[in-house]
């Protein structure tokens, strides 16, 4: 069983589309071309194109990614910033990524799931309630200063 082979021009269509599905980050669209055995020339052609052509764009990926990963997976900044540290994306663009949320909602988002998480532990025991609180907006991605004025609120 053999590979089917493809013109340069034919991969960089098909990077193209992989591009327009989605919003990627260079490591992916680099690991992507990795599974077509290029050469390096044919590689670094390609990701010049897509740059040019603005299919790649690392900054509009940050923060397409922030805003997704918050409003849809309710993480927290720290989650999102491990994330895209993990996609080697640059400090600058994780800054102006991090800009996309807006201060207000993320403290009220820091809340919602605070009550949301109040509601389902079964832990009576005030402190090891307030444990997990902290535990679960902690993996969330939530820095602790937030975390400490949201369990305030559980104070009674």
């Amino acid at each position: 069983m053999s590979k089917k082979v493809f013109t340069v021009e034919e991969i960089k269509r098909k990077i193209e589309n992989y591009c327009v599905y989605q919003d990627r980050c260079h490591k992916e669209v680099e690991k992507k071309l990795l599974e077509y055995n290029l050469i390096p020339e044919a590689r670094e052609y390609i990701l010049l194109q897509l740059l040019e052509n603005n299919f790649l764009n690392e900054e509009r990926f940050a923060k397409s990614f922030s805003r997704g990963k918050f409003r849809i997976k309710k993480w927290g900044k720290e989650r999102i910033v491990r994330e895209l540290k993990l996609r080697e994306i640059s400090s600058y663009n994780i800054k102006t990524a991090l800009k996309e949320i807006e201060d207000a909602e993320y403290i009220k988002t820091a809340y919602e799931l605070a009550d949301k998480k109040n509601n389902a532990v079964k832990e009576l025991e005030v402190y090891k309630r307030k444990k997990k609180l902290f535990d679960f907006l902690k993996y969330k991605g939530f820095e602790n200063q937030i975390i400490f004025e949201v369990l305030k609120a559980y104070e009674k």
